[in-house]
């Protein structure tokens, strides 16, 4: 039976490598992938997912609103599908979860979603929290904060490095915006700057 996987951690660990390198697996031994990856994150363009490292690959997007068991089951007819691989799962909706699920229970699909669990204000989005209760595999990737504990926590960080407390949940952005921390400097930097 086929499972969804949940590979969680704040930013800089690796998820988006660790995406890349199992579709190769897969891919190298001939099995196809799909890579899914949410319109909203256009770093590196739309419908590419992409590493610090320099790796990347095409990625189908998909909206808030897409039914992607609908778009994941179309293309398994065209091209039988071995594994579904989600770039920043934290923007999927409750719903598109549930639908994870149903891939994974009547495609027999594995599908692993690839994700951060918090926002800058240490709460949790919407994907993440439906992953983390509905996964049947978690995994934590580590990530390293300044002071060399395990980063858990993200603090987004105003032009001129203060550290923001309020404003929308989701704005995209990379390190030029974002720190990876431990919660000790998260609530420092969010309490104290």
């Amino acid at each position: 039976m086929a499972k969804l996987y949940f590979y969680y951690s704040s930013m800089n660990a690796g998820k988006s490598t660790s995406l890349l390198q199992s579709s190769y697996n897969y891919r190298e031994r001939g099995m196809n992938t799909l890579v899914l990856a949410p319109i909203i994150d256009d770093r590196y363009g739309n419908g590419v997912v992409a590493s610090r490292i320099g790796l990347k690959t095409d990625a189908t997007i998909f909206t808030a609103q897409d039914d992607v068991f609908g778009l994941i089951e179309k293309q398994h007819q065209q091209t039988p599908l071995s594994c579904v691989l989600i770039d920043e799962a934290q923007f999927l909706s409750r719903a598109q979860v549930f639908q994870l699920t149903d891939v994974c229970d009547n495609l027999d699909i594995p599908v692993l979603a690839y994700g951060i669990r918090t926002d800058f204000q240490g709460e949790p989005f919407e994907g993440s929290k439906y992953l983390l209760a509905w996964a049947d595999n978690l995994k934590e990737l580590k990530a390293i904060c300044h002071c060399g504990r395990k980063a858990t926590m993200v603090v987004r960080r105003d032009a001129s490095g203060k550290a923001v407390t309020e404003g929308a949940q989701i704005e995209i952005g990379g390190n030029d915006r974002y720190e990876s921390t431990c919660r000790r400097h998260f609530k420092a930097a969010y309490y104290d700057d």
